[in-house]
């Protein structure tokens, strides 16, 4: 457990809300890790001062600490138990926020503060040495459509909140999206992130295999036997398709750079032919193959 915040800033226990600030302000620019480089203890000392003015410079967190209602980390006290107002730790997600309430500071302007660094002492100190809220994780299930287009996509989370996703095009399955500050709040106001995984859903035309999709495509008996132009359906539209002569069920066509992504590598799209005759029978297509089959009989 940490010491009392009022010694960790020097200040007494009736000093005024301007007078917490002053000598936060001042600590927090003699100890900032910009200033003082490779200095574990000024760094670890600017830590304990940050939390400190957490609990002190919230005026309801200063209150309910001062009448032992959370200790120094911002924990309920529970009464009975040894609670009171001296000594754990500096501020945590308790106080006016509630739990996991974001922090807020009367009066003072921390990029103001921080910025005195050269333009990235908020970057580094708010982002690298004082608390920051958790992630959040949610998984997306996404059509393979707008994995290779891309889409903004709406996600909603346990609490309530809904946030847009920006699928990137040629998104892959199980890509993970972060979208910085959506997470839980952090006891200076710098929360964490959300961390969206996307999962393709299954399509009821296209089997994944990698990069590569694959599908079949029925053809009629004469494009079979003649060759042809076919049309087929692909993620981004019809397109057309010569089919040999000759071709038999099971013949793979290939469609370079119509596929999914993996990667970050486009894959192709993989045409299994079925060779589908018409419904109902065509009466001309049966006396055909009934004449060709006693003139000629044929087991593959």
């Amino acid at each position: 457990m940490a010491g009392d915040p009022y010694k960790e800033l020097g200040v007494a226990r009736n000093a005024s809300a301007d007078e917490v600030k002053k000598a936060f302000r001042k600590l927090a620019k003699d100890l900032h890790p910009d200033k003082n480089p490779g200095d574990k203890a000024a760094e670890d000392r600017f830590k304990r001062v940050t939390a400190a003015f957490d609990v002190l410079g919230d005026k309801d967190k200063r209150a309910k600490y001062d009448r032992g209602e959370i200790d120094a980390d911002g924990r309920e006290q529970h009464r009975g138990f040894g609670g009171g107002a001296g000594g754990a730790g500096f501020g945590g997600f308790g106080g006016a926020g509630g739990p996991g309430g974001r922090a807020s500071f009367d009066n003072i302007d921390l990029d103001e503060l921080f910025g005195m660094f050269g333009g990235q002492g908020r970057q580094r100190g708010a982002r690298d040495f004082t608390p920051k809220g958790q992630d959040v994780r949610a998984t997306l299930e996404i059509s393979l459509e707008d994995s290779i287009a891309g889409a903004t996509r709406r996600i909603q989370f346990s609490d309530g909140r809904t946030l847009d996703v920006t699928i990137p095009k040629g998104a892959g399955d199980g890509q993970v999206i972060r979208l910085r500050g959506q997470g839980a709040p952090g006891r200076l106001g710098q929360a964490g992130d959300a961390l969206i995984e996307l999962k393709i859903a299954a399509h009821p035309l296209y089997r994944r295999e990698g990069a590569d999709l694959i599908m079949d495509l029925p053809i009629s008996a004469p494009d079979a036997i003649l060759g042809g132009k076919v049309t087929v359906p692909t993620p981004e539209g019809r397109v057309a398709m010569t089919v040999p002569p000759r071709s038999n069920s099971g013949k793979i066509l290939r469609l370079k750079g119509r596929g999914g992504f993996e990667g970050g590598r486009r894959g192709d799209l993989l045409a299994k032919l079925v060779v589908t005759l018409p419904e109902p029978p065509d009466d001309a297509l049966v006396k055909f193959a009934e004449e060709w089959r006693a003139k000629r009989p044929y087991t593959p």
